[in-house]
């Protein structure tokens, strides 16, 4: 069987090759605007192949995406963000594109209701761009020295006509480093407190 998205105490949902989605637990056949709500209310769920028993949980949430993205005024996925992301399939740093959108989702999430208060108690709700974006601006610089830091594995051969040898895989000093500098923004993260907009900007 697949990877499993989700852990034991998951809901499991069956598939059936009508597209009819069946949760076990209710015993009823559900949509994917149920399981859209079951992710918002927190609730762990992988889908089956109803007939192969494979575990088909990524292609469901994608599914759910795309439909929530044709909804109007509910796009959160940008046009070059979604160019980006295709042109990294089939790339050789692709093994580190994952790991990078979940821990960034990760440091989200955790703030998400800071953020809230933030903006509801600052702004009256409207969104203080320059201190957040300045956040992003850090996230893409850490997620650019990934890159190069992994660049040994993109098969780069060293120089021949001088014998300069290809670069060194990361080392333990170097990751650490990089594991520092998402702390860093952790902290900085943590350090929003609200308080009166500057005027004087």
């Amino acid at each position: 069987m697949a990877e499993t998205g989700a852990d034991k105490n998951a809901v499991i949902i069956k598939k059936y090759a009508n597209r009819r989605l069946y949760n076990t637990a209710t015993s009823s056949y559900v949509t994917l605007d149920h399981l859209c709500q079951m992710v918002k209310d927190g609730v762990e769920f992988a889908v089956y192949d109803a007939k192969s028993g494979d575990d088909i949980t990524r292609s469901v949430l994608t599914q759910i995406i795309v439909e929530e993205e044709s909804k109007g005024g509910q796009n959160l996925l940008p046009i070059n963000f979604l160019r980006q992301l295709i042109s990294f399939y089939g790339d050789n740093l692709q093994f580190l594109v994952p790991r990078y959108l979940e821990h960034t989702m990760e440091y989200f999430a955790r703030n998400q209701e800071q953020m809230r208060n933030y903006m509801r108690d600052t702004f009256g709700g409207i969104f203080p761009f320059g201190r957040f974006e300045d956040l992003g601006k850090q996230n893409i610089a850490f997620f650019e020295r990934a890159l190069k830091m992994f660049a040994p594995f993109q098969g780069v051969p060293g120089n021949s006509e001088t014998g300069e040898a290809p670069p060194a895989t990361p080392d333990t000093a170097s990751l650490a480093d990089l594991k520092s500098q998402l702390d860093s923004l952790q902290r900085r993260l943590d350090s929003l407190n609200p308080q009166k907009p500057d005027k004087s900007k």
